[in-house]
């Protein structure tokens, strides 16, 4: 059995990693696939649980050998996916969500056309710029560089399938699960999922 693939995608400082932090404890069996990057370790974070940090010869390295499904390099820093994490947890059955940029999600969907996108936006620039002030993890000359860069990442939702405006935290992670929950009970899955069931049933 094959699970689903979602991509979650969202300009920096949009709160798209406090929604999918809050959508994994609301929902059983949904994977989120560990990226690699070449950014340095934040205080608080952890090898192998927030990124896999690595260096950028053995990041280039696994980029040569096809060892991403997606990769880019976002303020100076590479960023990827593992195409053999993302491909075992698919075919035993998991529901996986990726987190990445717009470039990452461009290249997930050709590799995935049938990949689940959902495109997270602020409800105005004035508050995308008050998230990224109060982060009080960069400065302000990053801080401005991220906010100058974000209308142009923002114009890439009409190539997502679904669009969530973080406005109410709560109504936005409402819609985000809403949206797991949907596809999950599509005929295509659920004839899937629920085959001994529909056997049971109807060949009794």
């Amino acid at each position: 059995m094959s699970g689903l693939l979602f991509v979650v995608t969202a300009a920096s400082g949009t709160g798209k990693t406090s929604l999918v932090k809050a959508l994994l404890e609301r929902l059983n069996d949904l994977k989120v696939s560990v990226s690699h990057t070449t950014r340095p370790m934040r205080v608080g974070e952890q090898h192998g649980v927030h990124y896999h940090f690595t260096s950028t010869d053995e990041f280039l390295n696994k980029v040569a050998e096809g060892g991403f499904i997606e990769h880019a390099e976002v303020f100076g820093n590479y960023y990827g996916t593992s195409h053999e994490a993302v491909s075992a947890q698919l075919s035993a059955g998991h529901d996986v969500l990726l987190e990445i940029d717009w470039q990452g999600a461009e290249q997930v969907r050709r590799l995935f056309p049938e990949s689940i996108q959902i495109f997270i936006v602020p409800p105005t620039r004035a508050a995308l710029r008050e998230r990224l002030s109060n982060r009080g993890q960069d400065s302000a000359e990053v801080i401005e560089r991220r906010l100058a860069g974000s209308v142009d990442e923002m114009r890439q939702y009409v190539n997502f399938d679904y669009l969530i405006v973080n406005d109410v935290f709560e109504d936005a992670l409402h819609e985000l699960e809403a949206i797991i929950i949907a596809n999950r009970l599509r005929l295509s899955q659920q004839t899937r999922r629920q085959a001994a069931l529909l056997e049971q049933l109807f060949n009794a």
